[in-house]
């Protein structure tokens, strides 16, 4: 499979593309710098480099870049800095969904392309009216107006389920929910459920990112995996 990766660089990004080659797919990275990312990767024969930010492609060179793409993945996230959160681009992950679904579209590809976008289960997936607690939607509102990145991680969502939809001839999609990030440095067990177990805000589970890289791999590459969760919301944890 041909498989472009955005967010790359990131911390779950990286360990996602990784992933991939280790599973002998041909994977394309779009990425400012390099300077993150290991020499096993950058110098692995079925890794191609695109050096740009993907907010400043123009759109017929995105067109270029998704062209015979199998799957997208989007790993993209706003730094945690004042900057990273309160500065632009505050449509970051929203943007660039946008942009490479556009593009996908006007390729017009005969089989619809795969498109993986890593979420967070602070996010409800409004197609099933998930239940969560007064405080807990008190505190997602002051999120969603005090934190620019966590309305843009929802707006993202909600366009490949409302725009996208469950329908679309040129894209199939799936939005990974992980809990709170971890870093381990393996695979280890791990649950996906179709919306949360426990509450985000005041009983989050935890979620290594080496688990959710492997779950978004098991998505693009593995038919039974995508078919049970395409067009879906699928929140992973650790098992503990």
């Amino acid at each position: 499979m041909n498989i472009l990766v955005v967010g790359a660089s990131g911390a779950t990004g990286r360990l996602l593309v990784e992933q991939l080659l280790d599973r002998g797919q041909h994977v394309k990275i779009i990425v400012r710098s390099t300077e993150n990312l290991p020499d096993k990767i950058t110098s692995h024969d079925n890794l191609s480099v695109i050096q740009a930010s993907v907010l400043d492609l123009s759109d017929s060179e995105m067109a270029q870049h998704v062209s015979g793409c199998n799957a997208l993945a989007s790993c993209l996230g706003h730094n945690l800095s004042i900057k990273g959160m309160f500065g632009p681009p505050r449509r970051l992950v929203t943007d660039a969904t946008r942009r490479l679904c556009r593009a996908v579209e006007e390729n017009r590809r005969e089989e619809p392309v795969k498109f993986v976008l890593m979420n967070t289960t602070g996010n409800s997936n409004r197609d099933l009216n998930e239940q969560i607690s007064f405080a807990q939607k008190c505190v997602i509102g002051l999120l969603r107006l005090l934190l620019p990145p966590h309305a843009d991680n929802e707006c993202a969502a909600d366009y490949l389920r409302t725009r996208i939809g469950q329908n679309n001839r040129a894209i199939e999609w799936a939005v990974v929910r992980p809990d709170s990030l971890i870093d381990e440095g393996e695979i280890t067990e791990f649950v996906v459920h179709s919306s949360p177990i426990r509450s985000a805000i005041f009983n989050a589970g935890v979620t290594s990112r080496i688990n959710v890289a492997c779950f978004i791999a098991d998505l693009i590459g593995d038919d039974d995996t995508w078919n049970r969760w395409k067009g879906r919301m699928p929140v992973i944890y650790n098992s503990i």
